[in-house]
């Protein structure tokens, strides 16, 4: 399978999900956007991973490349693609297909639980009932229609959603491993405040306590949806 990346900031790369490409032999090429790279042709891919950012998707005065990416997404989708969003790109994911982008009510930055949803089970067997993952957003989407609704957590009740065949998202960051962990606390301009915002170094010292396990909950997640 050939998978291209859209990545939107030099510390939000794809990491564990780069890691799983290798080893089921798939071929990848990183689009970084905010360095001006060109979006890739559709015939360059079957999958579409589109990476997280500091960035809200509806920033094109600071970043005019935003609303061919939203044009490029939703294109993608039409044309049967399928396309993996994390974070920023599950945002994307949910305005392609109608559905409303807003700020969440709260930030949520660091390890922090999530449920997973009676409907997320029915999709995906293997999911556990909690995980503890890494959040970094102050957005979140609704859960367009015809979608499954994956999973929640006290500061935000969409936390990911799928159909399959077509589009998976995840809010929260599956794919970080330590490094990746200490390239986001590093890139974080502005350390929000809030009920659900951990401080660099509880974020730090837990990344190596539950990146192996959601490693393997990422892994059947798209092992599963890309065999659909």
């Amino acid at each position: 399978m050939k998978i291209c990346i859209l990545q939107h900031a030099a510390f939000e790369g794809p990491g564990e999900i780069a890691a799983w490409a290798k080893l089921r032999g798939h071929t990848m090429s990183i689009h970084h956007l905010y360095r001006g790279d060109a979006f890739p042709t559709p015939d360059s891919f079957d999958l579409l991973l589109v990476m997280g950012g500091e960035m809200n998707i509806y920033q094109d005065r600071d970043y005019p490349w935003l609303k061919t990416e939203r044009n490029f997404i939703h294109s993608a989708l039409q044309q049967g693609k399928k396309v993996i969003g994390i974070c920023l790109g599950s945002q994307f994911i949910a305005d392609a297909l109608g559905s409303r982008v807003h700020q969440n009510a709260e930030y949520e930055l660091g390890w922090l639980p999530i449920a997973f949803t009676d409907e997320g089970h029915n999709a995906f067997p293997k999911l556990p009932a909690t995980a503890t993952v890494l959040h970094w957003h102050g957005d979140t989407f609704e859960t367009p229609v015809g979608a499954t609704r994956l999973a929640e957590s006290p500061g935000c009740p969409n936390q990911g959603f799928v159909i399959p065949g077509k589009c998976l998202t995840l809010q929260f960051h599956f794919e970080t491993d330590p490094s990746l962990v200490k390239l986001f606390v590093e890139g974080q301009a502005h350390w929000p405040k809030g009920p659900y915002v951990q401080s660099p170094q509880t974020i730090l010292a837990n990344a190596s306590i539950h990146y192996e396990k959601n490693r393997e909950i990422l892994y059947d997640l798209l092992d599963q949806f890309c065999s659909e």
